[in-house]
């Protein structure tokens, strides 16, 4: 048992360690709520649901990190892939970002997927989650920056490079 009695005990390693157990418990958790949809009404209502939760918390999310980043409004690719990295998927999977030369494009390249991991953990089809990805990403990058355009590259079930999960790409426009 460890020997301390609340979180402002805890060391900086603890707090990451902790930081790391609070985002696999978000997820688990959005993860049960989506298959507890999914069961009772289908993938089809479920990834309906799912989007529109998503249109939502992930403004809420960009927001927060905006006000924490101090990124301030329409940061761009800077501000994007600084925010990419302190959202709660950045503690639970592996990814990349790589910013074009002329500094307007980033690709988003996710190597692990803890979602699509646990769905073949349990025999289950890979989440077809590029319409809600599309939802949940691009508004993500809107409120970064409100210049941004989101496309996926490749994401279930359109998986065109295999050595990822999924890749976005966010384009700032002029």
């Amino acid at each position: 048992m460890k020997e301390v009695e609340k979180i402002e005990d805890l060391s900086k390693d603890e707090l990451l360690e902790l930081t790391k157990l609070y985002a696999r418990n978000w997820l688990a958790h959005d993860g049960c709520w989506f298959l507890s949809i999914e069961e009772k009404y289908g993938i089809v209502t479920a990834i309906e649901i799912d989007t529109e939760s998503w249109r939502k918390f992930t403004v809420v999310e960009a927001n927060r990190l905006i006000e924490f980043l101090g990124l301030g409004k329409n940061s761009g690719v800077a501000g994007l892939a600084k925010a990419l990295h302190f959202r709660l998927y950045a503690t639970v999977n592996e990814d990349e970002i790589t910013i074009s030369q002329d500094g307007k494009t980033l690709d988003y390249r996710v190597k692990t997927c803890r979602v699509q991991s646990a769905r073949r953990r349990k025999g289950l089809a890979d989440f077809p989650c590029i319409s809600v990805g599309i939802v949940e990403y691009g508004y993500f990058a809107k409120t970064i920056d409100e210049r941004f355009e989101t496309e996926a590259i490749s994401c279930p079930p359109a998986i065109v490079d295999h050595d990822y999960y999924c890749i976005w790409r966010f384009k700032l426009k002029d």
